[in-house]
């Protein structure tokens, strides 16, 4: 009942009920642009293609099904995602980007720049590759009059649907509600979720109806489990000494440093996922190596093994990058704060690594169990892609968290009681 009522309550302030409604105009045309295909594409054709390869169905999940079609906003807006990742990671190498990272929002300009740019540059890279990958199918002819004008075409229309793609989701960051970027995975990912869903039902009540009851209470456990996990942090006590200012004297604060126990979020699924599928994407054009990316097919031992493996390294690496102990103990010391107990410079510094490398173990085992659940799902059902686990339910759940927070900071402002007010 709160949750309506708050929905209520914010369609009654008129600048909040305009910026819903324009996301929602949005999100309709994103959609519409979904089920455009490009010209020359044979559907049902390429449809076979998509159900054979484990890759491409999950790059699927993050178009919101048009990459199936070949759309025209077939690419989704990964591209974009993985710029920004690419910049975030630069930023720990070329000390030119880290000045800009540190220059405000003049820095945040040029960095943003330069991911549009790289953008446009990962996105011709990938419609590419997908024509090449796709046209090499000679049995399924998925491009029937295939020629360098008909390819160019397919090329130009995907790359273009992803320019305009980007600006519509900058859009909603700017005119609309919540990380427009952010808001677009969200809804790609939930339009795939019904017929996910609808597959994982069938094969199970096949199997043993009552299996439907468990699948519906063990997806009902797993999303309160991960908003619970997902909102979970480390608070590390922080202590400000007196300090004077001119004539007046202002008092020490309390207050503490959040570590949260999914400090690294989605990423490390994706870059795992991305390493564990490469094998496979080399047996499509060197067959001499299917019997090597044979043994890493979804369910198998080594699979596991290597899936968890990857995924609990790659969420200390990018803890790692983005969150710096030595930084941090310096902020503190230079505005006069000292963690109780623990002396300022290197002690603070290695205290701090030392907690969030202690939170990481838990929130790194947390996502591998969370990305295994397709796997587990596909070897005792034999369908892969669910609704209730892998990269998807974190960033279902990440989005909606972070857009009712910013929906309800409005309603405050405004003397309204938000979604998660107690």
């Amino acid at each position: 009942m709160r949750i309506l009522s708050g929905f209520r309550d914010a369609f009654k302030i008129p600048d909040l009920r305009n910026k819903i409604l324009f996301t929602f105009l949005i999100l309709a045309i994103y959609r519409v642009g979904c089920f455009i295909p490009s010209p020359g594409v044979n559907l049902e054709a390429l449809g076979q293609q998509m159900t054979g390869s484990g890759m491409l169905k999950f790059l699927n999940i993050f178009t919101g099904g048009g990459l199936s079609r070949m759309a025209v906003f077939g690419l989704g807006i990964m591209p974009y995602i993985t710029a920004e990742i690419i910049m975030e990671l630069l930023s720990a190498v070329l000390p030119k980007i880290k000045e800009w990272h540190e220059q405000g929002e003049e820095g945040r300009r040029k960095i943003t720049m330069v991911a549009r740019y790289m953008t446009l540059a990962l996105a011709l890279m990938e419609s590419t590759g997908l024509l090449i990958s796709f046209s090499a199918n000679k049995e399924l002819n998925i491009f029937p009059d295939l020629t360098v004008w008909s390819g160019g075409l397919v090329i130009m229309t995907m790359v273009a649907g992803m320019a305009l793609l980007m600006w519509l989701g900058e859009l909603i960051t700017e005119r609309g509600v919540g990380n427009g970027m952010s808001i677009l995975i969200f809804v790609s990912i939930i339009a795939t979720m019904p017929t996910e869903g609808a597959n994982l039902v069938r094969a199970a009540y096949y199997q043993n109806p009552i299996w439907v009851v468990l699948l519906a209470a063990l997806g009902l456990g797993i999303i309160a489990g991960v908003v619970y996990i997902e909102q979970g942090e480390r608070r590390i006590p922080v202590q400000y000494a007196k300090q004077i200012r001119g004539r007046k004297m202002y008092a020490g604060a309390s207050t503490y440093i959040p570590v949260k126990v999914n400090t690294a979020g989605v990423i490390p699924i994706i870059f795992a996922a991305s390493v564990i599928f490469f094998p496979m994407i080399l047996a499509n054009f060197f067959p001499s190596l299917e019997g090597f990316a044979s043994n890493f097919s979804e369910g198998s031992i080594l699979y596991f093994v290597t899936y968890t493996g990857l995924i609990i390294f790659f969420a200390y690496f990018y803890t790692a990058i983005i969150f710096d102990p030595f930084e941090l103990a310096d902020n503190l010391k230079k505005y006069g704060g000292f963690i109780p107990g623990i002396r300022p410079g290197m002690p603070t510094t290695n205290y701090i690594a030392k907690v969030v490398n202690r939170i990481n173990l838990p929130g790194s085992i947390y996502l591998a169990v969370i990305a295994l659940i397709p796997a587990i799902m596909f070897v005792q059902f034999g369908t892969a892609q669910v609704p209730i686990g892998g990269a998807a339910i974190l960033i279902i759940v990440g989005v909606a968290l972070e857009t009712m927070r910013q929906i309800e900071s409005q309603m405050q402002m405004r003397h309204y009681e938000g979604f998660l007010s107690k």
